[in-house]
């Protein structure tokens, strides 16, 4: 084998592991991640990531600090457990000061 061809090889396979982990990072981390739920009245003003209500275009749309209509992605079964000022979020919107 001439030293080009030894040259290129090594390259080669040093490219295929370099892409071979970046994989393995990517998978580990999207199965790390696990399932998600919405949950309502957690969201700081701003900070919702959907369903604001009417007068809203969607995500970092709410008006105030934990506002009832607005959900926020949390990790599942977190969402019963996430407490606020006025309570524990909720899977289903609720009714909040404005």
């Amino acid at each position: 084998m001439s030293h080009k061809a030894s040259h290129k090889l090594v390259t080669s396979l040093a490219i295929a592991a370099a892409l071979g982990s970046a994989l393995a990072t990517v998978s580990v981390s999207s199965s790390e991640a696990g399932a998600k739920e919405k949950c309502y009245g957690v969201a700081l003003k701003g900070q919702n990531d959907c369903a604001a209500g009417a007068g809203t275009t969607c995500a970092a749309t709410s008006k105030v600090d934990y506002q009832g209509n607005a959900w926020k992605l949390v990790d599942q079964g977190a969402c019963a457990t996430t407490k606020t000022p006025f309570g524990a979020g909720s899977l289903m919107p609720v009714k909040r000061p404005a």
